[in-house]
């Protein structure tokens, strides 16, 4: 299969069979995450593969909970909307398995720089807005989701529940210096083996060509 063929099999996962994921399949998704490109060669990323069943329960409940506490402070129709989205930030629950990506700290290039010339704080902000050390997190995440399509498993790339980031890690139980949770997939053998993407952009609407 061709790595475009892969890229086409790659779709977003949320319900999956109780068929286990093996370890070995586990290790072979995390190795082809860390050969994404990394600026600097930096490597910014940590993966935390969370198998128990109970806590990753405990997770959805952690996320429920912060949900149910920041909904308290909705005042318009559209902040009320946040409320519905739980369902989405909790499909990890019926995986087999959740690997949360955490990032770490990233030097970006001539930012001391842009400070010693006296940028403003919006020059400053604009500057860090496409976030490198991310993108690399970004470009692990990719390799790992596509890894897994090609090996028969599904996945789910998540950040919508970073709002209870902090509970999540106190469920997990996970600290290193320097770093915090980016995202996270549930990892799982798809429940429907016949997936379907929505609709993308035509080329000619997301390219411009200079000559």
């Amino acid at each position: 299969m061709s790595a475009i063929e892969v890229i086409g099999k790659r779709h977003s996962v949320r319900k999956f069979t109780d068929a286990p994921v093996p370890q070995e399949d586990i290790e072979k998704m995390i190795k082809a995450a860390t050969l994404a490109p990394s600026g600097k060669n930096v490597q910014n990323w940590h993966f935390v593969v969370v198998k128990n069943q109970q806590m990753i329960q405990d997770m959805a409940k952690a996320v429920e909970a912060r949900n149910i506490e920041l909904s308290g402070f909705a005042e318009t129709d559209q902040d009320r909307k946040f409320s519905k989205m739980i369902k989405y930030h909790t499909v990890f629950k019926n995986a087999p398995v959740v690997i949360l990506v955490y990032v770490g700290p990233y030097p970006a290039s001539g930012l001391e720089l842009i400070k010693a010339s006296g940028a403003s704080m919006d020059e400053i902000h604009t500057f860090l807005k496409p976030s490198p050390g991310i993108q690399n997190i970004g470009a692990a995440m990719q390799n790992l989701q596509l890894a897994a399509a090609d090996m028969g498993y599904g996945g789910c790339w998540m950040t919508g529940c970073n709002y209870a980031a902090k509970q999540i890690e106190e469920v997990v139980g996970f600290s290193k210096e320097g770093y915090q949770l980016a995202c996270m997939t549930p990892i799982g053998v798809p429940e429907n083996t016949s997936q379907m993407s929505p609709p993308r952009k035509p080329v000619e609407e997301v390219m411009t060509v200079i000559e």
